[in-house]
Parts: C-alpha cells; structure tokens; sequence
C-alpha cells in the first residue's frame, strides 16, 4: 500500500470543509493549488474545484493528464464544476488560466449509472461553455460601445446615424484644435484608470483617437480569445449544430481539437465541421456509421488534405460499395485515388467494412511503405481479391506493426494465399484474424507462420469451426460466428490451447508471443510500439 505524503493528505482535509475555503483560499500560495485540486478531483470535492480553477494561479491546467499518471478519471460533477468555473474564471482578475488541456479526459463505452463523464457529453458542454463566453463579450462589448458613443456625444460630437452600425468610422467633431488636445488628455487618464478597475474579459472597448478634429472609434477588440481549450470532440447529429456554432462564434474561449470523432452525419455535415476547426491541431478524424457513399468520401478527402498533422485516419462502417455496373463509377474510382494521395502523413489507417478490397492497392499504394497501423476489418476477401491485397502488404512489409483482418472471410484456401505475404512483416508486432471460418488446422498454420516473425508479439486467432456447436453455414458471416454458441465440452475446446502451446514451445516463442481467441479480453497494450 502506497504511503501518502503529508502535502496529499493536508490537501485532502483542506478541501473537505467548503465552508472554510474563504479563509484558506485567501492565503494559499500558488504552489499548492495544483495538490489541492488533485485532492478535490479524487474526494469528488465539486465545490472546491469550482473555487480553485476560478481562481488558477498558472497559465496553464492539463486535467486530461491524470489518466496517464495512473489516477482515476475524473467525476462527471467535477467535470462540470471544472467547466463553470472556467466560465466565472473569465471575470476574475485573479485567474491566469489561458490554456485547459482536457485530451484524453473522456472514456469511451461509459454507462449511464457511472460516474465518469463520455466523449459526447463533455463535447456538448465544451460547446455551452463557449456559447456563454461568446454571448458574455458580445453583452459587454455592446455595453463598451454604448457608452463610448455616449460620452462622445456628450463632448458635442456631431454623429451620421448611418454610420454608427460601423467599425472605426469617423466622426467629425465640432471643437477647436487646442480644446480637443485637453480633452484627449483627459479622456485618455479617464480610459487607463477605468482599464485598471476593469475585473473581467480582455473585451473590445471604445476607443476614441483624436487627430486634429477627428474621432476614431473601433468596437472589434471584443472577441480576443482569452483561454485555449485543448481538448477531443464526440459529434453525432444530436449534438452537430452546437458544436458547430461553438466553433464558428468568435469569443473569449476557443475550442482546439486533437481527435475528432463523428457519427450518423452526412458528408456535408462533416464538411461544414471540418472547415471551422485550426488545421494546425488535428491528428485523428474517426467517422463512424455515417453513410457516405462514394461521392460523399470524395467530397471529404480534399478537406482531410487540409490538415497537415493528421496521422490517423478512421472510416467504420460508412459503406461506400462501389458498383461497377453503375456509370461513371471508374471515373469516381480515380477521383478516390487522387483524394487519399493528397492526404499526407499518414500513420494509422482503419478502413473497416467500406467494401473495396480488390481496389486497397490503388487506394493506399502511397501511404503503404509509412503505415504503422493498417486495419481491414469487415472488408469480405476472395481469391480476385488477394492479389491486391499481397501487393499492398509486400510495400508495407517494413513499416507495419499492426494488422487487423477480423471478419474477412478468411478461410483455409485463402490463408494459404496470405500466409507469404503474412511472414515477410519485419516489425510487425500485432497480428489480428478473429472471426474468420478457419478450421483448427488453419489456425494451427496461422500460428506456425506467426510464431516465424520475430517482432510479433500478440497474435489474436478465431475460434476453429470444430469449437462451435453444429448448424453453421459452410461460409459463415462475421456476425453469425460472433453470435454462434460454441461447445460446451471442455476438452473439445482444449485440444487447440494444446496444441498451440506445443507449436510456441519448439518455436521458442511460448514466453514473448501471446496468442489468444478472446476477442474482447486480450491486451493491446502488447502491440504497442517501444
């Protein structure tokens, strides 16, 4: 059991007592805040969360970072407390808070009864945050502006109406020159003091600059982006047209994007998405169950080019099925081809069930000698596709270190096929086949070839067709091996663990090779890279 340092467990009792933190708040040095706010984050201490981001003694707050340090993920009411003071923070002099780092905060697959809050949530009220900042400058802004117009006024500034809807228009002024440099000296005293009170938002204010006879006033200073809000975005189609306000308002806080997640948009939804996030930001662009088509990809990749960090690049189930019997669709091909070779940088690509196996070659031939990652999931293989598909590994055989081909209809023939193409991966070190028809043989040979790479270290094989209980179809879908109940026998069950471990021991790979059929358990913290 770890032992506390005397600071965490002072920290723990400061934050326990809220009705005390008017004393302690008032004298804490600013070393301390950072211990006290972990305490408040671990104890669930909403309220001394609140008050300790509203007055944050450091530029900067990374919150996403205690996932990484080993703590749990924050509660979702702190989240929340986090958020609206991040919002009060904005009036207080006292806080210095300019960048909140919140990448990696979130969870996927949360429950409703836990505790912890979800990407789609957190998105949402990133987006309220910045709607409220957004509305706040333009209240204040228009309040600084009034008043200027106002004392300019009352120094008898003759002002068009037409013009007042303006920013930095002239108005003539009906005073002499000498009056005019005394009272621009006064006005000026009058604005430095008024700027040193001011306890809020670095806002727009009136200001009035006098040249000879003339008054020159600008209200745009309002929208000045006061803290940088670094964090992952969940958007579905319940949550797009917030988002998308959030991005496109300008205002005290700005959203900044690492990960963009989206799911059940269409390709111009997406579209509008992507043209107001910084381009500078982004690494991930996950599109999930959206259904693109593939007019709607090629609309999309000439966008995707326009971020020159983007390393990863995920489409799950957007179904683009390219019908060759239907016109035009070679031309669309190429179109396809043109957009995926503007994209540059790529690392990790996640392709599952777009249904163009036998075109993956003319896709990918660019990216294939730089891909870390390549996934192909769901994607129904054949003998007329393979040949595509073994040019694609012979290009990537040096860069690849993980390869997933779960759900392919990979049977016996065709693994035969695979298998050279499988062995000449140099750094490869995950190996994914689950829920393909082999026979225990097949996977026997799958293991043997796998056992031969020297880098792999997990290697995650289906459950052979002699483990299910009888009734399966002679070519059966991912779906249907997913669902089939398997034996109930044990020892039936055994004889593949048995002989897997005595092909790993010959091999002298039974210490540094996993090899496993548990899809939803299996770590893959072993694919990782050193």
């Amino acid at each position: 059991m770890m032992v506390q340092s005397l600071v965490k467990l002072c920290a723990r009792e400061v934050v326990s007592d809220h009705s005390s933190s008017p004393r302690w708040l008032s004298c804490v040095p600013r070393e301390l805040f950072p211990e006290l706010l972990d305490a408040a984050f671990t104890h669930c201490r909403t309220l001394a969360v609140g008050e300790l981001v509203k007055r944050w003694p450091e530029r900067s707050l990374n919150i996403g970072a205690r996932k990484k340090r080993g703590h749990c993920p924050p509660n979702r009411l702190c989240i929340q407390a986090l958020l609206l003071a991040v919002g009060r923070g904005l009036t207080d002099k006292r806080c210095c808070l300019e960048v909140l780092d919140l990448r990696g905060l979130q969870c996927e697959n949360v429950k409703a009864e836990d505790s912890i809050i979800d990407g789609w949530s957190l998105t949402v009220s990133l987006s309220n945050v910045v709607q409220a900042g957004s509305a706040a400058s333009r209240r204040n802004g228009e309040q600084d502006r009034k008043s200027g117009l106002d004392s300019i006024c009352g120094r008898g500034a003759i002002i068009r109406p037409r013009d007042i809807a303006g920013c930095g228009n002239i108005y003539k002024v009906g005073l002499g020159v000498e009056e005019a440099g005394k009272r621009e000296a006064r006005t000026n005293h009058q604005a430095s003091a008024e700027d040193e009170s001011v306890n809020g938002v670095r806002r727009g204010r009136i200001e009035i600059h006098k040249s000879n006879t003339t008054v020159s006033i600008s209200d745009q200073g309002w929208d000045e982006v006061v803290v940088h809000i670094w964090t992952d975005l969940f958007v579905n189609f319940q949550s797009w047209e917030r988002v998308l306000d959030a991005l496109s308002q300008p205002g005290p806080v700005r959203l900044n994007c690492r990960y963009l997640r989206v799911e059940e948009l269409s390709a111009s939804s997406i579209a509008s998405l992507l043209g107001l996030l910084p381009q500078e930001d982004l690494l991930e662009i996950d599109i999930r169950y959206c259904s693109l088509g593939v007019s709607g990809l090629i609309m999309l990749l000439p966008l995707l080019a326009a971020f020159p960090q983007l390393r990863s690049l995920k489409l799950l189930y957007c179904h683009l099925d390219l019908q060759y019997n239907l016109p035009n669709q070679q031309e669309a091909l190429q179109d396809m081809c043109n957009g995926m070779r503007s994209i540059k940088g790529l690392k990790k690509l996640f392709l599952t069930a777009l249904r163009l196996p036998d075109h993956l070659h003319m896709l990918l031939s660019q990216h294939a000698s730089f891909l870390r990652v390549l996934d192909l999931s769901e994607n129904w293989l054949n003998e007329w596709f393979l040949p595509s598909l073994c040019q694609l590994f012979s290009q990537a055989k040096q860069s690849l270190c993980q390869l997933s081909l779960c759900g392919c209809n990979v049977s016996d023939d065709l693994l035969e096929v695979l298998l050279p193409s499988l062995s000449s991966f140099q750094a490869l070190r995950g190996l994914r086949l689950a829920l393909n028809p082999l026979s225990r043989m097949g996977v026997l040979s799958l293991a043997r070839a796998a056992a031969g790479i020297p880098s792999l270290h997990l290697l995650l094989y289906p459950n052979p067709m002699e483990e299910y209980e009888p009734g399966l179809p002679p070519m059966p879908s991912s779906g249907q091996l997913l669902n089939w109940p398997l034996v109930k026998e044990p020892e039936e069950r055994a004889i593949t663990k048995i002989l897997l471990e005595e092909l790993l021991n010959q091999r002298g790979r039974s210490h540094d090779l996993v090899v496993t059929s548990d899809l939803l358990n299996y770590s893959p913290d072993l694919c990782e890279e050193d």
